[in-house]
Formats: C-alpha cells, structure tokens, sequence
C-alpha cells in the first residue's frame, strides 16, 4: 500500500442512509446507524432524497431508513414519492415511526416498506430489522432448513384492514360494538355521486371461552371451527372460507367453537396466519378479542391498525385500563394504537357525567375519541334476537353513533388507497 493510500484513504461506501425532516429529531437511530455501520451511512432530508436516489452514488446503497413522526402526516404524498423511487432502484426501506396514526403507518406500508421499527427503538430493534432484510435474500430453499415449512399460504388479492375489539372489563358491551361495526362496514349508505361495490368485512369470534358473536348474529357454532384451529399449518383459503358462515349474505363470520376452549388452545404463530388469510380475502377484519390476555394478544395489536378499547365510566373500567396501558409499555408494544371508546356514555345534558368522562381521560392521561349512547332494553333485545341494530332498532342513537363511525373508517381507508394508487 502506497503512502498516499494512506495518508488519503478512499472513504468507505454508503450503503445506507437516514431519510427525515430532522435528523436530530431522532438521536436513538443516529446512535443505532453509527453501531451498525459506523461511518458507512449518510443522512438525507426529504427534500434532498428522491435527487440523491436518483443519482449514480445511490447505487451503492443496500436499505433506507425513513423516520417520520406525527408532524410528518401532512406530507405523506412525498414520503410515499421516496419510498416508491426507492423500491423501484431496488433499494430496501425500513420505516421508523414516532407517534403516526395507524391509517397514515398502514398507507406508507402498503407501499412496499420491507420493515417496520417503531420509535423510540426498542433494544437490538435495528438490528434485527437489518439482519432480516439480509434474510429475506436467501432463496426460498434455504429457511426451509431451520424448520419444516407451512402448506399455508395466503391468496386472495386483497389486504384487509384489520380491527379489533377489546372490552377492558367484562359486560362493556365489546361484542355488541364488534357486532354492530361490522354490520355497518359491510353495509354502507350507498353513494349516487360515487358508487363503489360494498366492502368484504369478516368478523373473527376469538374469545373460545364465552365468545358470542353467533348467538348475537343467531348462527349455529360449527365443528369445523375447532378443526380449523387445531392445523391452522394446513390451512388454505378453501379450508379457511369454509368455516366461515354468512350473515344475510353480507357479513362472513368466524364464530367461537363449539365446545369450551383454554385460550392458549392456539399460539401467536395460529392467530397471525388466521389474521393473514382474512386478510388476503377481506377488506375490513373486525376481531372480538377476550377481556383476557392472553400470548397471542400481542401477535393481534401488530397486526392491527387501529386497536379499540372498550370502557364505561367506572372505577373498575378505569383500573383495568391502566394495567393495560403499564403492561404494554413495559413490553415496548405500540399501544398508541388503541382507541378508547366509551360505552354507555352519559347523555348530552348530563353535565356532572361529562366533567367525570373529562377527569377519567385526564387521570388515565389518554383520549376517548368515541363516546357510545346507552340504549339498555333495546341493545339487549336486538342480541337476544341475533340481529344487528341496523335491522332491529335502525334509529337507536347507539346504532347511529356506530354506523357514523363505520363511514369515518371506510372513507379514511378509501383516501388512504387513492394516494398510494
């Protein structure tokens, strides 16, 4: 090696690059860029990155980080711009995301982002996110290796969002809420100006104690279920479509089984190919999860964008809440993903009721976005017949209020599709 080699050693190659507003916005991934690769990174504004990526230097690069945070929202057609140059150069993008909301995250991802870590950075979490972008390269011969490999595959064309319910103390009305937001999703008022074909909505019963979504839908529980979850390895589409049962041709439903089973009957790896072929399949995938939870509660709030949390406006709603929100945050699991809604929320003239409703939030230090009406009788007889308010008490405030919300998802899932198209 020459002398002039040394006192001028050529620098190392990028072979990655921060994409963000401000960097300095987000110190954990800078020190985590620096450990993994030293000084083989660059950082870029997103101004500065479709022109970067565009460039011959950017040939070198193997991945992207792009961080965004809440303030980023609004500039969400840009941010999709870098990420579809940069799959299109065939360069990798892992998402970092600071307090995004779920439809804006599942808008970037449905883009084509091959990771997603959230911030502040978990432990290793860059690490790991690194090393399966490496995986992911092996050919398909290889996992194969490690473990025997699943007939399970997912088709269908689709890419569902998915829902789900969890009432934070027993008889909050969780199930009736699932219920009734189905309904509503697959049944929209129909548009004159812009007619679209209903969605395909499946509501999954994955409380296999006490689940009843069939009884509030008046279907009969199937065997077939009980097999279902017993090889969910073996699983297919065909299999997968049979255990579902159809409410007024409307509404596919998986319901709870027949017979009482432990709620670790299944483990995460069951309920995420369960939730990945609803997923493939429907639109919309409302999930009525147990007041339990369980191992596999973690492997639904990953997978979910939006995560409801069902409470009432007492001092057992509101501790169990807390243990909720403690549990997750010790467990580094996005739970700004829940949102928590209100049931049997006091009426509009009930001042003391709202102040309660104001010191509640205040206290749990969380938002409750939706405040549901109490209709009592009418809620406990439309379930008692197995139909949706909807078709049993169509002008019920609770129904209303549910339905209103059902449109709020629909059109902000229809906007989130016309931008990535």
């Amino acid at each position: 090696m020459s002398a002039a080699a040394v006192l001028n050693p050529e620098p190392a190659p990028i072979v990655a690059c921060t994409v963000s507003r401000d960097v300095s916005n987000f110190d954990l991934l800078i020190e985590d860029m620096e450990a993994e690769l030293g000084e083989s990174w660059g950082d870029l504004t997103f101004e500065d990155a479709v022109v970067f990526l565009n460039q011959p230097d950017a040939e070198t690069l193997e991945f992207v980080a792009i961080a965004v945070d809440g303030e980023d929202e609004h500039d969400l057609a840009r941010i999709s711009g870098i990420i579809t140059t940069a799959k299109e150069k065939g360069i990798r993008v892992i998402l970092i995301a600071e307090e995004v909301s779920p439809i804006a995250l599942h808008q970037l991802l449905r883009l084509g982002a091959d990771d997603f870590v959230p911030y502040p950075l978990p432990e290793g979490a860059l690490h790991e996110a690194i090393e399966r972008l490496g995986q992911s390269d092996l050919p398909p011969e290889l996992p194969a290796q490690t473990g025997e490999s699943p007939a399970f595959k997912a088709s269908g064309g689709r890419d569902g969002v998915v829902l789900p319910v969890h009432g934070f103390s027993g008889g909050v009305g969780a199930t009736t809420f699932a219920v009734n937001l189905a309904w509503e999703l697959a049944n929209p008022e129909p548009n004159k100006k812009n007619p679209v074909a209903p969605p395909r909505v499946c509501l999954i019963d994955l409380d296999f104690q006490y689940g009843s979504v069939a009884t509030y839908l008046d279907l009969p529980r199937r065997d077939m279920v009980f097999e279902l979850l017993q090889d969910t390895a073996h699983m297919d589409a065909e299999s997968f479509k049979q255990a579902l049962l159809t409410f007024n041709e409307k509404l596919h439903v998986l319901t709870a089984p027949n017979d009482m089973l432990p709620l670790d009957f299944v483990n995460g790896e069951d309920i995420e190919r369960i939730i990945d072929m609803a997923r493939a399949n429907f639109d919309f995938v409302v999930i009525d999860m147990p007041s339990t939870v369980v191992s596999w509660t973690e492997t639904v709030l990953s997978h979910a964008h939006l995560y409801f949390g069902l409470l009432e406006l007492d001092m057992r709603s509101a501790q169990n809440t807390l243990r909720m929100i403690r549990a997750l945050r010790a467990e580094n699991l996005p739970f700004e993903k829940i949102r928590y809604i209100l049931n049997r929320a006091p009426k509009f003239t009930d001042l003391t009721g709202k102040s309660r409703v104001k010191r509640l939030a205040e206290s749990l230090d969380i938002a409750i976005e939706v405040q549901l009406s109490d209709c009592g009788r009418v809620v406990t007889q439309a379930n008692d017949h197995g139909l949706p308010l909807a078709l049993s008490a169509a002008k019920a405030p609770l129904r209303k209020e549910i339905q209103k919300l059902a449109q709020s998802i629909a059109e902000l899932n229809r906007a989130a599709e016309a931008v990535s198209a």
